[in-house]
């Protein structure tokens, strides 16, 4: 009876169950296609109260209608992922001294503009495109 496949070095490939679970436990169990569809919700969401801001934590909320077992922590990520991508600042007001201690579920973010243009799809981004 032979075993499984391996390579030169004696591992399996990487086309193999395991590796494709290792991708899913990296993502929290969420998928590629899952994490953009997420990222596209939280620019839907935000470009529906633009130019005002949303709380971290109403956009929580709204988005476990579609996506139930989302956690907070994976919704942390995408936003500083969408913040780092310019699509969308936090916003704070002029007294926050201390805004890098304010809990995330407190603070606001709302888009910028090349988030708005983005959502409107007048630009494209490959890393969220279904």
């Amino acid at each position: 009876m032979k075993g499984p496949r391996r390579n030169a070095t004696g591992e399996p490939p990487r086309s193999q169950a395991g590796y494709n679970l290792g991708q899913t436990m990296a993502n929290n169990g969420k998928n590629g296609r899952e994490t953009k569809r997420v990222r596209n919700e939280i620019l839907v969401a935000l470009k529906v109260v633009y130019p005002a801001a949303l709380q971290a934590e109403a956009l929580l909320r709204s988005l476990l209608v579609l996506f139930p077992t989302l956690e907070f922590d994976q919704l942390k990520r995408d936003l500083h992922y969408l913040s780092q991508k310019s699509y969308l600042e936090r916003v704070t007001a002029p007294p926050d001294r201390d805004a890098d201690l304010m809990p995330w579920r407190q603070r606001w973010f709302r888009l910028t503009t090349q988030g708005i243009e983005l959502a409107d799809r007048c630009i494209r981004d490959p890393a969220l495109e279904e």
